[in-house]
């Protein structure tokens, strides 16, 4: 599958080692099991050991294991090969694994961009992917960055091979990482959404309609495929309709607290409003000194906005009144000021979620710019925004270079950021799926202009 890389294979071999020790130290310096990564274990723990898909909440008791539809099961089945494999929560195994997963990412990136460039702008995103320390974080946390972003790879290599020499092999490969990109988040469906079409768009004019049409429709029935038994035991344990995984992370019958998330909406913007105030709701105090000015919008919603929040902090509870309390109080914010809500507050969060230092990760303070208080952790992070910068940037100009399949790229992205405008908690995270594309576009910016080809699509 991946295209011939220059001779001088000691390089690559040079590259994937260099990528392997940053990996490997993240590893040491900054792994991370908490939060979302045991939920995922303890879900394949129970499915394992028990053959309940649930959560035991900390329990011993078979008995007290909850059937649940939180997660999708494509990274708890990853846990189960590995527990298999190397022992139950063996976390640190699993981030071994995930770092030579990730490597092979890089060989696809770089394999995909001699597709759309050249081999040499492949050598250059080669060394761009091993070294890229925002992906490469990732495999030091059990979570499902590191897979997801090697299904994008994977499809996005194999969607260029498939227009180059239109196989039913390639269908089959591009609908397996559809499937699982999907099936490992509700949001890798994008990565269908975006390429189905275009395999006909582009496939059409050097293939024909019919045999484009065919392949493109076959692999999206294909990659569907793997969400029906899901569906099906959702159905039959929840009595639900739930072919993915619902939007607010809660089982059937769990409040969804729709009054709290619309307020969220008015007023979180970053990642620092996503850690005290969003993901405190519901256990533990909201810190009303923490919020941000734009908050209020009077001297009389500012002395509201108080009484709320201390109202909550007498139980952490989202009760329904003070759900509904919060849901009169975004209502009244939306309807002072509605072009801020649709249209001020998404963009800057989509801002915040691209050009925030991706520090998360890396134990570093979470209100990083307070220079006065930790100069070296802020110079850091204002570095690591540079650089994250410099990614950007590069892509931008790979795609103003019009390399091939360019509509395509620009097309996921665009299709991600609308959705993740929708979300109420940004997170810097939700963003890394689109670098596979961007160290692409990378490559090609920093070739020769005249040193790549194009095909006549």
């Amino acid at each position: 599958m991946l295209v011939a890389l220059p001779r001088k294979w000691w390089i690559a071999l040079l590259a994937l080692a260099a990528g392997a020790m940053l990996r490997l130290w993240f590893i040491h310096a900054y792994p991370e099991v908490q939060g979302d990564p045991l939920i995922y274990g303890d879900i394949a723990k129970n499915w394992m050991l028990h053959g309940i898909y649930g959560l035991s909440g900390g329990q011993t008791d078979v008995e007290a294991i909850r059937p649940t539809l939180i997660r999708l099961p494509g990274y708890p089945l990853f846990l189960v090969l590995c527990f298999r494999i190397f022992g139950i929560e063996h976390y640190h195994a699993v981030m071994y694994v995930q770092t030579g997963i990730d490597l092979l990412t890089c060989l696809l990136i770089a394999g995909f961009t001699a597709k759309i460039a050249s081999r040499r702008a492949a050598w250059v995103a080669l060394w761009l992917a091993v070294l890229c320390p925002f992906t490469a974080n990732y495999a030091a946390t059990p979570l499902t960055e590191t897979l997801e972003l090697f299904s994008i790879a994977l499809a996005l290599l194999s969607f260029a091979c498939l227009l180059e020499n239109p196989e039913w092999r390639w269908v089959l490969v591009l609908a397996f990482a559809f499937s699982y990109a999907a099936i490992l988040r509700p949001d890798g469906a994008l990565l269908a959404v975006a390429l189905c079409p275009a395999i006909v768009a582009y496939g059409a004019k050097l293939w024909g309609m019919r045999l484009m049409l065919r392949m493109a429709v076959v692999c999206g029935v294909l990659s569907v495929l793997p969400f029906v038994p899901w569906a099906v035991r959702n159905w039959r344990t929840f009595h639900v309709i739930q072919p993915l995984a619902p939007r607010y992370a809660t089982d059937p019958g769990e409040a969804t607290n729709p009054g709290f998330n619309r307020w969220t909406k008015t007023v979180c913007a970053d990642l620092t409003c996503t850690w005290e105030i969003y993901w405190n709701a519901n256990s533990d105090a909201l810190p009303f000194d923490r919020l941000p000015n734009r908050a209020f919008d009077s001297l009389v919603q500012y002395a509201k906005t108080k009484q709320l929040f201390a109202d909550y902090n007498k139980t952490t509870t989202l009760s329904q009144d003070i759900d509904d309390r919060f849901g009169e109080l975004a209502q009244e914010r939306i309807s002072a000021d509605p072009l801020r809500y649709y249209v001020g507050m998404p963009m800057l969060r989509l801002a915040d979620m691209w050009l925030r230092p991706r520090t998360e990760l890396l134990w570093i303070e979470l209100r990083w710019w307070e220079y006065s208080k930790h100069h070296a952790e802020t110079e850091f992070a204002l570095a690591y925004a540079a650089l994250n910068l410099a990614y950007i940037v590069l892509a931008l100009i790979g795609l103003y270079r019009s390399p091939r399949f360019a509509g395509a790229m620009l097309l996921f992205i665009l299709l991600r950021c609308a959705l993740l405008a929708t979300i109420e908690a940004p997170e810097p995270r939700y963003t890394l799926e689109c670098f596979p594309i961007l160290i692409a576009l990378g490559g090609v910016a920093l070739e020769r202009r005249d040193a790549y080809f194009r095909l006549p699509i």
